[in-house]
């Protein structure tokens, strides 16, 4: 995998990523309660603390491959994004979610490169990242493009998410392709 500086691209705010800690529930709670940064996801928003709490102790903390997004010189979490692999191992789907004063700030593009310049070292026999985002979620199919995602094909009535089928839009970056990092 080959990474480049997105020459002539418009430049990105800076953002790294880490582990979660329990101590970050609070932080969360900013994108994990608001109606808007959920509904593409596959959860509904939290309403407290403690559920949200055992979703970071039980999910989050033994994921493989689950990380904050935070801004550059600023520890507290702003979002998550996550690579989860599939059965097969050569295959993982990216998730991510970001608070909402994040939004149209390119903060999901930089911590989406960042996370490919990463899980590729880092996940064993990793081939492909995909991404599926529901076919109204435009911002998100352009986030994945900057990226440098490959948007491949729309997956009719692929799924039902929050109790309505759903078509998806499917993209994915696989390990010979080059990272864009700003």
């Amino acid at each position: 995998m080959e990474q480049s500086t997105g020459q002539g691209a418009q430049p990105t705010v800076e953002v790294t990523l880490r582990r979660f800690t329990l101590a970050d529930v609070d932080a969360m709670m900013a994108w994990a309660s608001d109606p808007l940064a959920a509904a593409p996801c596959r959860w509904e928003p939290y309403t407290s603390t403690e559920p949200l709490l055992a979703f970071l102790r039980d999910a989050v903390l033994p994921h493989p491959w689950f990380r904050a997004i935070c801004l550059a010189g600023d520890d507290r979490p702003v979002g998550a994004i996550s690579v989860s692999p599939t059965e097969d191992g050569c295959r993982a789907e990216l998730g991510y979610v970001l608070a909402r004063a994040h939004w149209g700030k390119g903060v999901a593009t930089a911590a989406v490169r960042r996370a490919l310049a990463q899980v590729f070292s880092e996940v064993e026999g990793l081939l492909r990242v995909e991404a599926l985002v529901d076919v109204p979620n435009v911002a998100s199919q352009r986030v994945l493009e900057k990226a440098g995602f490959t948007r491949e094909a729309v997956l009719r009535r692929y799924c039902v998410l929050k109790g309505r089928v759903r078509d998806m839009v499917i993209h994915s970056f696989i390990s010979t392709d080059t990272v864009l990092l700003d």
